[in-house]
Formats: C-alpha cells, structure tokens, sequence
C-alpha cells in the first residue's frame, strides 16, 4: 500500500485556526508491506536476471489477487521511497510499477509556482517530472491513460512517454438548452434543501421549513431576471436569523466594467483647476505603492493638475473622465504649482485601480502617530483588518516590530473575520520567563521568550467587527489580556464552509459550525461581544478629525501602565563559581 505520510502536520489539523498559518505541512512518499512475510519493494537487486518476473508492481496484470493485511507489526513494515519530503497530493497507483502525485508550488514567499504532476519509478527507485503545470488528473481504469487539468485546459494523454500540457486537448465547447424558469424552481428547492441539511443546527433555529418552503416557492413565478432569483433565495435564507446568510452569483449576464486609474490622492476644486490636496503614498517597498509617491514622480502636494494625456482639465470638468480605462497603464499628466498652463511639465504616472489599500494604509499610520503622541511614546499600535491571512501578516509584522513599547493599542475594528485568531491572543498572552546575558555592544540582555511586549494591552472594537472579529475579542477577554474599549461587535459566529454551489454557479450559505463555550452554551452569534469601556463614535468628535474610542483606549493603556508596567531587569553582578573548599586556591 503506497501513501503520503506527514510528521509535521500536527498545528495544521486544527485548519480553522490561524496558528496553522506560515506551517505548510509536507509530506514524505511511503509504502508499507501489508503481509508480515512480503518484502519491501526497494530491497537491493541482483544484477542476475530475475526468473520469477517479479517487477516490484501493483500485480494489476494478474487474472486474481490475494491480498494478505497482518496487522501485528504493520507499522514496522513501512519503507520510505526516498523522496524529499515536499508539499505533495492527490497519489495514485499507475501502471505496473509507477506511481503518480501532484508537486504543489511552493507557499507563498518562497518560490511560488505551478504545480507539477510527477511520476516514481520502482525500476529507477526516484521520481521525475511527468506534466508542468497540471494541478488535477484521474487515471483510467486500464491505468493507460490519464485525464489531466493545466489551467483552463483538460486533455487525455498515454501515461507512457513524456507529455506536455497541451497534449492531448480536449473541447470543452459545450453547449445546453436551458430553460431559465424550469431551472430556477430547481435551484430554489436546492437551495431550500442545503439550509435543510446543512445547517449547524436541526430546528434551523426554530424555523417551520417546510412551511418557508411553501411561502416563498410561489415568488419564482414573478422573477424576471437571475438576480430576482438570488432575492428569493435571500429572503428564504433570512427566515434562519444567522449572521453568516449570504446568496450570490450565478448565471448573470457578464458587465464590461471600464476600470477608471487614480491617482491615489485628493483632488480639490481650486483656481479654476484641481489641486492636489493630499497625495497617499501607500508603501513604495511593497504592491500598496501610491501612483504619485515613487521615486522620480515630479509631483507634490499642491500642485495643479492642468491636463491628462494632453486635454485639459479645469475645475469645471469632472477629473476621472480622462482616466477611463486608464488603470494600470501609463499616463501623461501635466502639472504646475500655480494654476496656469504656462511653465507646466509633463510627468509619465501608472494610475491604479483602487486607492482603498492606499487610504487604509494612511489611516493606520496616523493612528499609530496618535498613539505614539498621546503616549509619549509609550504605547505601540496594531491595526488587525482580519483574521486571515491579511491579518496574520499586519499583526506579525507589526506588533514585533513594536517591541520597544511597554504596552499595546490592538485596533480591531472593521476586522472582516476569516479563522479563529487563537494565534494572535497566544502571542499578546506571552509572558516574560527571564533572560540570557549578552556579553557585547551595550550588553543588553536578550529576554526569553525573544519576541514579546510584556506590558498591558487593550482591544478597540466595534460594530463593524464579526466573524473572526467577534472571536478575537472574545478570547482576548476569556484569556483575561485586557479591557476591550469601543462599541458590541457584529455578532456572527456560526461558520460557513462546505455547502456545495447551485446549478449554474451561483451559490447560497448554510452556516454550518457554530460556537459554544466550554461551560456548553452557545455564545456570540446574535450577540457579540460587548466591550468592557464602551465608547461611542460621535459625529462632532469625528468631524473634527478626533477618535474618541482611540483615545479612550490610550486612556486605558496608560491607566494600566500604572501598575502593569514590565521593568526590564539589567544584568545581576557576575557569580563566583571558582571557590576552592576550605578557602585552598
């Protein structure tokens, strides 16, 4: 029996979880001898011919196969092919002698690529490149020919030789006659039928479903269009009062949409031209670059914009109308720092599509300077937008780099949800064990653990929080880090995942993993989390360009500081352990 074994899968299992991040698992090629008296398929081989015709196959040429399993030693049987462990899937037995396996690409940040389907040779005892590319493949029964997938394309190929993608093709221009009413009442009862079974819980929470079924099945009649379909849908997933209810997609006439490039900055009326109030520089080192702000752009706030590609622009005139279809391609703009045409220059710019990134990314930076000033430096600050991989990459990269600070703002707000970010809370739970000498520089000790901020922290949430975002908060509580400030999250925390996609690609959500505590009530969903300090956004105090919770929030890290502030210890004078007995040198 061939299969892929992993030794480091053990943080991976708990897949919802965000300590899994940054943890591919690999996995090694084995086989085990099944019968206490076989023997493993790479025992050394003589160079005298064989007599018996034994090839180290799968015996799938036999006419019958007796197949003997001891279970007593079986795990002392397994063998290791002798392939580096690796991200490897989808193993398959092939022809007499081979086996075939999917190569992924490396995890992001390493060395990113496609995956290659790879084939071992029992007669070469290694494995080599079969298909680049392939990232899907079914044997046939014969085990002859192999079905594989490459991108866009499906093909058949020999799994003798050496194929490549491409090979093979097969035509995937099908075409079926649909008649648009019959198939929407099926995707309603399908639909209905997902909720039915897939839901967390059996009484859908105290929904009559069979009666919903009848309340909303004669609405198809007056659908016009899909989209009337997905509003039935809604309506009808609705009547579960779960947070997590969402419908979409499906078979929709595609919208050529004309993607208009910004400039990644604020535009103002001004002179009878558009004056550049504010350019957004994003973080020129990474992909969140803003387009006015690389190196060389001859552009600076205040200036004019006077013409884009040669057409003048006024203050009359709406400025994005020149920037249609513009996103991601060179544009010539001209500009001056007076509103005049005469001695303007010409600058070549690539606008972007969105400038959301870009905006976040300056709303953070002036929370942290907020913080930072109100503190007196004291206080660090971390922006979590989610608890995905966005999240996980803000909070590490972030929060360590703040290890000065003797306490912590975490900004949880608007946080989109994603996994259970136990993660996160192990990490601002740590605590300070001790230290370990450093005899060079300024000799600083380095404590241990090496990463961590030990004084106090503080949560800011609100409304907009959920999902992932609702449980942040709650096991920030529940591990007793610190006070959570601002406003009750969204709460919506019973989990969507594995409901199967309607007929024609649009899809409806059956919340199926809710959450309850270890005292076994269920918890958050259609509650949230309330905060401990509650803060509320008011208008005037926004208007003015203040954030009230955020200043809150300072309030109670430093009220904290009072009394949970971690001194570092310096290094204890030196011990003498050289002492003799008897006081003999």
């Amino acid at each position: 029996l061939y299969f892929l074994g992993s030794t480091n899968l053990g943080l991976d299992t708990g897949w919802l979880d965000m300590s899994s991040y940054g943890r591919p698992t690999t996995y090694g090629l084995y086989a085990v001898v099944l019968s206490a008296d076989g023997e493993s398929p790479l025992l050394p081989r003589s160079d005298e011919e064989s007599s018996d015709g034994n090839d180290n196959g799968n015996g799938e040429e036999n006419d019958t196969v007796t197949v003997e399993i001891d279970r007593d030693g079986l795990s002392e049987r397994i063998v290791s092919l002798g392939e580096p462990k690796d991200t490897y899937s989808q193993l398959r037995a092939g022809p007499s002698g081979t086996l075939f396996y999917i190569e992924e690409p490396a995890p992001v940040g390493e060395n990113p690529g496609e995956p290659t389907l790879k084939r071992y040779s029992f007669e070469e005892r290694s494995s080599s490149t079969f298909m680049e590319g392939v990232s899907q493949f079914r044997l046939s029964h014969d085990r002859k020919k192999l079905l594989y997938r490459a991108g866009e394309t499906w093909g058949v190929v020999p799994t003798s030789g050496d194929p490549a993608a491409g090979d093979g093709a097969l035509s995937t221009d099908l075409e079926a006659r649909i008649t648009p009413p019959e198939e929407w009442q099926q995707i309603y009862r399908e639909a209905w039928r997902f909720q039915r079974d897939y839901f967390y819980v059996e009484n859908l929470h105290g929904a009559d479903w069979p009666t919903v079924y009848e309340r909303y099945q004669p609405w198809l009649q007056h659908a016009q269009h899909r989209q009337d379909v997905n509003y039935v849908l809604d309506v009808m997933g609705g009547e579960v009062s779960v947070g997590h209810s969402y419908t979409g997609g499906g078979d929709v006439p595609e919208v050529d949409q004309v993607p208009i490039g910004l400039l990644g900055a604020n535009l103002v009326a001004d002179d009878g031209y558009f004056r550049i109030a504010r350019i957004f520089e994003g973080e020129p080192w990474t992909d969140a670059a803003g387009p006015l702000a690389a190196p060389g752009v001859n552009v600076s706030e205040d200036d004019y914009l006077i013409a884009v590609d040669g057409t003048e622009v006024t203050a009359d005139d709406n400025p994005y109308v020149p920037f249609e279809g513009t996103a991601g391609k060179q544009v010539l703009l001209t500009v001056n720092d007076e509103p005049t045409a005469e001695g303007a220059r010409e600058v070549t710019v690539v606008p972007t599509q969105s400038e959301a990134e870009l905006r976040r990314i300056a709303w953070i930076e002036a929370n942290r300077q907020r913080v930072d000033s109100l503190s007196n430096g004291r206080l660090g600050y971390v922006y979590v937008p989610d608890t995905g991989g966005g999240g996980y990459e803000h909070f590490t990269r972030n929060y360590f780099a703040q290890q000065d600070k003797d306490g912590m703002i975490i900004d949880e707000r608007y946080n989109g949800g994603g996994s259970a970010a136990d993660y996160m809370v192990n990490v601002m739970s740590r605590q300070l064990h001790g230290y370990f000498s450093n005899p060079v520089g300024e000799k600083t000790p380095f404590t241990s653990p090496g990463a961590g901020v030990w004084g106090p922290k503080v949560m800011l949430i609100n409304e907009m929080s959920g999902s992932g975002g609702d449980y942040l908060p709650y096991l920030f509580r529940k591990m007793d880090i610190g006070p959570l400030v601002g406003t009750r999250t969204w709460g919506g925390l019973v989990g969507i995942w594995g409901t199967p996609p309607l007929i024609d690609g649009g899809g409806i959500t059956a919340p199926r993993g809710g959450f309850f505590t270890t005292e076994g009530e269920w918890a958050i969903e259609n509650e949230g989390v309330a905060p401990d300090v509650e803060v509320e956004m008011t208008p005037r105090l926004v208007e003015q360009g203040r954030d009230p919770q955020l200043e809150r929030a300072v309030e109670e890290g430093l009220r904290l500081l009072e009394t949970q502030d971690v001194d570092l210890r310096e290094q204890p004078p030196a011990p003498n352990r050289t002492e003799r007995p008897n006081g003999n040198e």
